[in-house]
């Protein structure tokens, strides 16, 4: 299987570490069974300043998008609950 990484293309979970002006600053994302499980709720700003920020593997095997745990979808959007705008049940 080959695969391209999908895009974290917005991001508006505003009290985690790597969000800035409703864009995630981590390299990559996991996507757990209740949302973003790369979310940090500290006070410390994170991640990098320049990224395109990947969805590096997703837990939602239930989801339509999803391929041996990867995600097949263009692009993301997390919404304010660190949840997966994009996730279809199959």
């Amino acid at each position: 299987m080959t695969a391209t990484m999908t895009k974290v293309s917005d991001c508006t979970t505003s009290d985690c570490s790597f969000n800035r002006d409703a864009g995630c600053h981590a390299f990559a994302v996991t996507i757990g069974k209740v949302g973003c499980s790369t979310f940090v709720p500290l006070n410390v700003s994170g991640g990098l300043n320049t990224v395109t920020t990947q969805v590096g593997a997703c837990q939602r095997a239930d989801c339509v998008h999803n391929d041996h745990l990867v995600c097949t979808a263009d692009a993301i959007t997390l919404g304010s609950d660190k949840d997966c705008l994009n996730y279809a049940p199959r």
